[in-house]
């Protein structure tokens, strides 16, 4: 279409006067936004200014130490401009921009602060490809609507009308099926058409040419079709765009326009559903995205499947798995190279300690034929991602060399890409020695580069020689002991040698094997009874005899070894337990004695205590003692008297029952347990009451006892109101008397299983970090100022023993995976305190379970066997003592002698009448 350029200057001031309109607040002025001070304009900064300053050197220099530091990016940014330093500013976003994915909101700044600054077509172009590298990161609706508004403001310069429709295109091709967004895109591309419309219109009495009535009808034809379009989209509010139709068309809707909206519609009314649990659902939603996404894949349609996926990775930009599926899909449905490798090359930018988005990134690099040197540039890149395991630079490294394999041309006996080849294979080699060293020891123990690399000498470059080689270093790394390795060695020299090396490699393995000796032996006997003659046979047969006889004598000595030491272990418990019987029956025995001789002195203080009495009465008392004396003489053996006998007994009842009426009283919704407490506080229930009573109302503090009056370091608070539960809670870890104490809510754990008092996670976190090896001087504020640099921190635990001492452990949680996985790479191996640090993603072991969890109980688990070196010294008998005695053949009578001495039948278990009248007999 061509418009005269009358029309299009007319045009163009319309749309300039309606941007500017639009857009004046947003727009920012050099004025506004500022410029860098020269150095000599130093000493006139106010405070504020010179303490933004400051914090500005300190958020860069951050950053030059840790350039991968997120959150500081976007804080100078943000610091930068409002403070207007523009250059610096926008030094600042293009390294960001660099390392990271902008979002959408610092995108839109960045963008409106240019647009505000642009003064001639050259800073226009920039602009432009600022917005090319804003809709390259994420898909964002808002951003194509000022892409394409923009370029409407422009339109006299850039290219004219053509390439605001090329825009408005684009911008539809990428965001045009966002259901909750794409309709303001839609609106605005109808709206510039229906404008040109209107300045195409002749004015009243004047009679189109021919040429004027053809852009009249291409122009009604384009409304019409973008029309059409939108309403075959399903669209929120899509019943407006139809109504707008509807008064727009001077003909009646065609049959096929009205069709595609009523399919469009009802499928909007199954989206519904989905849309409405999206806006319900908190972010980052990725529980919901992931329903909705299965939905699409079912239905099939691989343009509203990739529409779904940016929307749901736009706010899980953090999250691997989705960034694996999303690229996953693309590879093996749409396969358009474009779209395919920026998809990738966005999941690498996102989540780049992960492996296997770099290992499909290559793969797809090399499947859409991309240059040789872009995908060795990418592979050097994910070298530097900084991987959490060992076995990923392994990985990474066997997906390269493949490449370079496949690139070779075999059939030539030298080539460039050969050489590439082996000296990449070398190097490899290198780099992972050194990787080992640094993951401790982990990597390719099995060595799986070098065994590919001996195959492929042997098999395509027929150089057996240098296989060879290469499996003879592959034994000299520890490979040696097992048969598996010397049995691919063999395999190796059966294909591409011949039968002396075979025979030579069998022979070393049934010297050298140590996991598996029989299955070597039986390779070796199986390959002479093929191709050996009877001088191989014969040395075959003596040298497997010679090793099955070495190794049966070895199995014969541990097996006495560990016989003899669950014999000497069985020795000490029965040592033990003779001990602790023996030791036993003296405490019986002492306690026996000791109850005697305190019956016979109250025996005697009552016979003494009666005989006085009988002898005042008498007037046989001591001369000079009178009536009076005698009475009050008296008194305090009434006093003892009434603290023995059925006084005391009633005086007992009397206190059971209270405290069972106590305990009825109880309420378990607004009490605490608190434990870990000091065994010497002096006053536990006043010091309790003293902690407590800032949370409320205190009803009842209940220290716990021992038989001996010494307080067990745990007691009970009983509230008069569940909310100051909560608060008490709070306290839990304040210390007491030098200690931590620990407050937990008081519950019955055997009626409430589902109760876990353990609150931290037992699994894999990758977004937090576990750090051993500090010094017990260490404190929280200390290790926060450590690891700052590194991420933003979200919490610090320092781990301590029961009495509030640090152990030298700490977590430390980061906000995500990314920051976590680099604090690992910067602080591990660091000097702190003098102490060096190891540092690793946190992985705590798994829990014991207990008999809450619904495990069975020990007494129905299967006998525990022991290894070759019999039962540690740590695994305790845990069966009960009583069950001991019961286990024993003979069990003594209570006079030294067996039962069957005594009577010959087996005595039954004695019952309390039994005892009473053993103890009246006495």
């Amino acid at each position: 279409m061509e418009v005269t350029d009358n029309e299009e200057s007319t045009l163009l001031k319309v749309e300039n006067e309606e941007v500017s309109e639009g857009e004046e607040s947003d727009l920012l002025s050099e004025e506004s936004m500022g410029v860098d001070k020269p150095d000599d304009e130093d000493d006139d900064l106010s405070e504020d200014e010179r303490e933004a300053e400051a914090e500005i050197q300190r958020l860069e220099e951050q950053l030059s130490i840790n350039a991968f530091d997120y959150n500081c990016h976007v804080d100078l940014i943000k610091l930068l401009r409002q403070e207007g330093k523009l250059h610096r500013l926008r030094k600042a976003r293009l390294k960001m921009s660099e390392l990271f994915p902008l979002t959408e909101e610092l995108w839109l700044d960045w963008l409106k602060d240019e647009i505000g600054l642009a003064e001639n077509d050259l800073d226009r172009e920039r602009v432009y490809e600022l917005f090319e590298k804003a809709v390259k990161d994420y898909i964002c609706p808002d951003i194509w609507l000022e892409y394409a508004q923009y370029s409407i403001g422009g339109m006299g310069s850039s290219g004219g009308i053509e390439k605001v429709r090329r825009t408005f295109d684009r911008g539809l091709t990428e965001v045009g099926l966002h259901v909750l967004k794409g309709t303001a895109l839609w609106e605005a591309y109808r709206e510039f058409e229906i404008a040109i419309m209107s300045s195409l219109q002749l004015a009243p009495g004047q009679i189109a040419s021919r040429e004027q009535q053809e852009l009249l009808d291409a122009q009604l034809e384009r409304i019409r079709s973008l029309f059409t379009r939108q309403l075959s989209v399903p669209l929120m509010d899509m019943e407006a765009t139809y109504v707008e139709y509807t008064e727009w068309t001077e003909d009646d809707v065609p049959k096929v326009v009205s069709d595609s909206y009523r399919r469009a519609l009802k499928k909007m009314e199954v989206l519904k559903g989905y849309e409405d649990t999206l806006l319900l659902a908190e972010a980052p939603k990725l529980t919901e995205y992931q329903t909705y996404i299965d939905y699409e894949l079912k239905e099939g349609d691989p343009a509203r499947v990739q529409i779904i996926f940016e929307r749901a990775l736009v706010e899980n930009c953090l999250v691997p798995d989705l960034w694996e599926k999303y690229t996953t899909y693309l590879d093996r449905q749409l396969k358009l190279k474009d779209l395919v490798l920026s998809s990738h090359e966005r999941a690498v930018r996102n989540c780049p300690w992960t492996m296997t988005l770099w290992k499909n990134y290559l793969l797809a690099l090399e499947r859409h034929t991309m240059d040789h040197s872009v995908i060795a540039s990418t592979f050097e890149r994910s070298l530097n991602a900084g991987f959490i395991q060992a076995s990923d630079y392994v990985e990474i490294w066997q997906i390269y060399l493949d490449y370079l394999r496949r690139r070779v041309d075999f059939s030539k006996e030298s080539s460039k890409e050969l050489d590439e080849l082996r000296a990449t294979f070398s190097r490899s080699l290198e780099y992972l020695k050194d990787t080992e060293d640094r993951f401790s020891g982990s990597g390719d123990l099995s060595c799986t580069i070098m065994q590919i690399w001996a195959r492929i000498e042997a098999f395509h470059c027929k150089n057996l020689q240098k296989a060879r080689e290469l499996w003879e270093n592959i034994m000299m790394k520890g490979n040696a002991k097992y048969a598996n390795m010397w049995l691919e060695y063999y395999n190796l020299e059966r294909c591409y040698g011949n039968s002396v090396h075979c025979r030579k490699v069998l022979h070393r393995a049934v010297q050298s094997t140590s996991d598996y000796p029989e299955h070597v032996c039986e390779v070796l006997l199986t390959f002479e009874r093929v191709e050996g003659s009877l001088e191989d046979w014969d040395a075959a047969v003596q040298k497997t005899e010679t090793k099955l006889s070495r190794v049966t004598e070895q199995r014969a000595r541990a097996a006495e070894k560990e016989a003899n030491q669950a014999q000497l272990q069985k020795g000490k418990t029965e040592e033990w337990r003779r001990a602790k019987a023996d030791k036993a029956t003296l405490k019986k025995s002492n306690k026996s004695k000791h109850i005697a001789e305190k019956r016979k002195a109250d025996k005697d203080d009552v016979f003494d205590a009666s005989e006085l009495s009988r002898k005042r009465h008498c007037g046989d008392g001591p001369k000079g003692v009178d009536s009076e004396t005698s009475k009050f003489g008296s008194e305090p053996h009434h006093k003892a008297q009434s603290n023995t006998g059925p006084a005391r007994r009633k005086q007992q009842v009397s206190s059971e029952a209270t405290k069972t009426n106590s305990e009825e009283k109880w309420d378990d919704g607004c009490s605490v347990f608190v434990s870990n407490l000091a065994f010497t506080l002096e006053e536990p229930e006043e010091q309790i009451k003293t902690v407590f009573q800032t949370c409320g109302g205190i009803k009842e503090v209940r220290p716990i006892f021992s038989g001996h009056g010494t307080f067990r370091g745990y007691c009970y608070v009983q509230f008069e109101d569940p909310i100051a539960v909560a608060e008490a809670l709070k306290m839990d870890r304040q210390e007491l008397d030098g200690r931590p104490m620990f407050v937990s809510p008081c519950i019955d754990k055997k009626k409430n299983q589902d109760f876990k008092a353990f609150k931290y996670s037992s699994s894999l976190e990758k977004h937090k970090i576990f750090i051993s090896g500090l010094s017990y001087s260490c404190t929280q504020q200390e290790l926060e100022e450590l690891c700052k640099p590194h991420g933003t921190i979200k919490a610090v635990r320092l781990v301590t023993n029961r009495s509030g001492k640090p152990k030298g452990l700490a977590y430390v949680e980061f906000a995500n995976e990314a920051q976590a996985s680099q604090a690992v790479l910067k602080l591990d191996g660091t000097v702190f305190q003098s102490y060096t640090l190891s540092v690793a993603i946190s992985n705590p072991p798994r829990r014991k379970p207990d008999a809450a969890s619904g495990n069975p109980p020990r007494a129905t688990l299967p006998a525990q066997t022991h290894g070759a070196r019999g039962r540690g010294r740590t695994q305790l008998a845990l069966l009960p003592r009583s069950l001991h005695r019961q286990l024993v053949s003979e069990p003594k009578a209570g006079n030294g002698t067996t039962d069957k001495e005594a009577g010959g039948v087996q005595s039954k278990p004695m019952s309390n009448a039994d005892f009473a009248q053993l103890l009246r007999k006495k």
